[in-house]
């Protein structure tokens, strides 16, 4: 009977270590960050992101399953109690993150060999191209700015992007590789989790332009301090075309600071006086209006767009746009038809009820933003959130400060994440919120039967902020 069941648990393993696979790629497939995760946030379970077998999902995945089956083997082969066996088979699950470690070891010079491969093919492609590298990078606003960038220069110009969040390394190789073909610039959304990440980026793709967006404290977890995120967005500074004109957002200190200290040809936008910067902005569910002051002059501007931070994003994208010849004329149309950029601070309707989609946000300057604008609504107003992540030693106060935000503005509150319920609900008891209008979810499904029995005709909910599996 024991020999069966270890039989029984060997053919399971797979799907065993379906849950560490998992884990093991939503860390970027970064062994430090998989550990971390792992202790203190625990295995990816949930259904909201699936296992990619991507090419090096799947080699990481028969060389674990190779180490394992050989573990097994000589289990069976060279064990000969029964107990020893079954004791032994549990085991083999008990390291199965350390044999994943294992095999991730093992396969390491393999991925970097392909890495090199594929960068090398990727800047070669580049060299014989006649394009104008667009880099944007900033600790929040990188995607809109990309998306809001390329809407103003596609009537001039012939523009490649990176799509969604490619913004790793590899992701800016795929997109060169794959969709980059005879346009006249690439605008490459430049990520970054830990020190050097943009500088790596920048090799791949120098920029002959640079925008810098709102720098603050996202990814402090992985950073470790605002210093380190402040040296690390400033590689892209550091290592564009020596000519490069940079354009930056000063509408944070530490974005600031590093214009102030930028000795290459720049432009501060989204401060009072600066190169392009927007006053008496008004929004509402319909959209946008603000003067947008560019160059000294005054421009009457409306969009579709919401929020003070997309505001900025639209002056910041304006500056550099005017700055490669766009007239303002056409600059003010473009902004008119932009279309938001998925999950950030998207208006979805439905009947009577508004649903704003905050869901890609985890930073508290956006958050405090998306509730001023939920604020102007009508009716009642629900928050869904699971609270800020990544956050580092800030984690508990960000997340204090958030819960007393929504207080003033929400009249429900469905909180999703265990880690930072208690923050949260401290926020929001400490500006007196109704604790019977506190509500918990730990899955989408209990969240979607407690909003059935919250939301009414002209209601608003905003989604704040959304976590991956390895998140509880």
């Amino acid at each position: 009977m024991i020999y069966f069941l270890a039989c029984f648990f060997s053919i399971l393993l797979p799907f065993w270590s379906y849950l560490f696979y998992k884990t093991y790629q939503l860390s970027g497939y970064r062994f430090g960050d998989f550990f971390n995760i792992i202790f203190t946030k625990g295995l990816a379970f949930g259904d909201k992101n699936r296992l990619k077998l991507t090419k090096r999902m799947i080699r990481a995945i028969i060389c674990h399953m190779v180490i394992c089956t050989t573990l097994l083997f000589c289990i069976f082969i060279f064990v000969k109690t029964p107990g020893l066996i079954f004791l032994d088979v549990l085991m083999v699950y008990l390291f199965s993150p350390l044999l994943l470690m294992l095999a991730h070891i093992c396969m390491l010079p393999i991925e970097n060999c392909i890495k090199l491969y594929y960068i090398k093919k990727a800047k070669k492609k580049l060299a014989q191209k006649d394009v104008k590298i667009i880099g944007i990078t900033g600790s929040f606003g990188k995607t809109s700015t990309k998306d809001i960038l390329t809407s103003i220069l596609e009537k001039s110009f012939k523009i490649c992007k990176t799509p969604l969040n490619y913004n790793t390394e590899m992701g800016l190789t795929r997109t060169i590789l794959e969709k980059l073909d005879d346009e006249d610039f690439l605008i490459a959304e430049m990520g970054a989790r830990h020190v050097g990440d943009i500088r790596k980026l920048c090799d791949i793709a120098k920029p002959d332009y640079v925008v810098l967006t709102t720098v603050g404290n996202q990814h402090l977890e992985t950073f470790g301090s605002l210093e380190n995120i402040e040296k690390t967005k400033n590689e892209i500074i550091e290592y564009s075309k020596t000519n490069a004109p940079i354009f930056v957002n000063c509408d944070s200190p530490s974005s600031n600071k590093i214009y102030h200290n930028c000795r290459k040809n720049k432009f501060a936008t989204c401060r009072f006086n600066t190169y392009a910067y927007a006053t008496e902005i008004i929004y509402n569910r319909h959209g946008s209006k603000f003067i947008l002051h560019l160059d000294g002059e005054e421009l009457e501007v409306s969009t579709k767009l919401l929020g003070r931070c997309n505001v900025d994003n639209i002056v910041t994208a304006s500056a550099l746009a005017y700055y490669l010849g766009i007239s303002k004329t056409d600059i003010i149309k473009a902004i008119k038809n932009l279309k938001p950029s998925p999950h950030r601070l998207e208006l979805i309707e439905n009947n009577k009820i508004c649903v704003l989609d905050d869901a890609y946000n985890s930073n508290l300057t956006g958050a405090q933003e998306a509730l001023n604008v939920m604020s102007t609504f009508r009716g009642r107003k629900i928050v869904v959130t699971p609270g800020l992540v990544e956050m580092g030693y800030e984690g508990s106060s960000a997340n204090f400060k958030l819960g007393s935000y929504i207080a003033d503005i929400a009249e429900y509150v469905i909180i999703m994440n265990e880690v930072n319920k208690n923050y949260l609900l401290s926020g929001l008891i400490s500006h007196n919120f109704d604790r019977e209008k506190i509500f918990f979810a730990s899955t989408r499904e209990e969240q979607k039967k407690i909003l059935a029995t919250l939301t009414c005709e002209e209601c608003v909910i905003l989604f704040e902020n959304d976590l991956p599996d390895n998140y509880k």
